[in-house]
Parts: C-alpha cells; sequence; structure tokens
C-alpha cells in the first residue's frame, strides 16, 4: 500500500492507516495486491469529482480503478488502482456522527478498496453495505 499525504490542515497516522489498507485488502482476497492511498483537502477532491463525475463539489472519497478487473482472466492485475480520501470531509462526517477521523478515514478506507475489488452500491442489490458493515465489524475495533 502506497500512502501519500497531500493534505497538512490535519494530522493523520499514515502508517497505521497503510497497515490498516493490508488488512483490509487480506480480508477480501487481494492481499497480493497492491492501491495506493492518497488523502487530500477538499479542494483537490472537489476537482477531480468535478472532472471525473460531472459533480462540482467535494466528496468524501473516490476510487480509481486501474484497468479492467477480469477475474478469468490468465494473470490478476497486481495494482488495482487509487483511492482519493479528502479529509476535510472526513473530518465533517466524523464530528457529525461524533466518531473519531481515524475511524472515519478507516470506513472510507474500506468504502474505496471494495470499489476497486469490482463492487459498486450504486447498481448490485445491497453486497457491497452488507460487506462493508462485515469487514467494519472485523477490522475496526
Amino acid at each position: 500500500v502506497l500512502m501519500v499525504n497531500r493534505q497538512r490542515r490535519y494530522r493523520v497516522e499514515t502508517r497505521a492507516l497503510a497497515q490498516f489498507a493490508e488488512r483490509v485488502l487480506a480480508a477480501v482476497g487481494k492481499g497480493g495486491h497492491a492501491v495506493a492511498i492518497v488523502l487530500v483537502g477538499d479542494r483537490a477532491i472537489r476537482q477531480l469529482n468535478r472532472d471525473f463525475r460531472g459533480i462540482d463539489r467535494p466528496t468524501d472519497v473516490l476510487s480509481f480503478p486501474f484497468g479492467e478487473l477480469d477475474p478469468d482472466g490468465p494473470e490478476p492485475q497486481p495494482y488495482l488502482g487509487d483511492v482519493v480520501i479528502s479529509v476535510e470531509t472526513a473530518r465533517r462526517y466524523a464530528a457529525r456522527w461524533r466518531i473519531p477521523l481515524d475511524r472515519e478515514l478507516r470506513n472510507l478506507i474500506i468504502h474505496g478498496v471494495l470499489h476497486l475489488c469490482g463492487y459498486d452500491h450504486e447498481t448490485d442489490r445491497g453486497e457491497m453495505r452488507r460487506l462493508e458493515r462485515r469487514l467494519r465489524r472485523a477490522l475496526i475495533p
């Protein structure tokens, strides 16, 4: 897991978050795969959200899968893609739900990694949300 912290506004334990992301990957059967997790501010994620989704506002997490995910292909892709998280938005949500920022960042890592693995809560029948809940219970104390 490559962890890149491009924001300086809030202190974040990047090493612990990278280790957590490795546990998430192992839990979904992608232990040998790599991801990049990029922590940014609202300005950067708003630009990405506008450019890639046509939505002109900040969001908490965006996922950018690398290539096509073909489980029946000859070789699995060792690099799953990038997860971009706005620490500013995550902090607002954490305050709203009265949970620590670190816990919300872990929730977002789970969410982003599942998207990289091909899950899509907008089109499935609750499968991704159920898996997210199971992973949260198993991996977040």
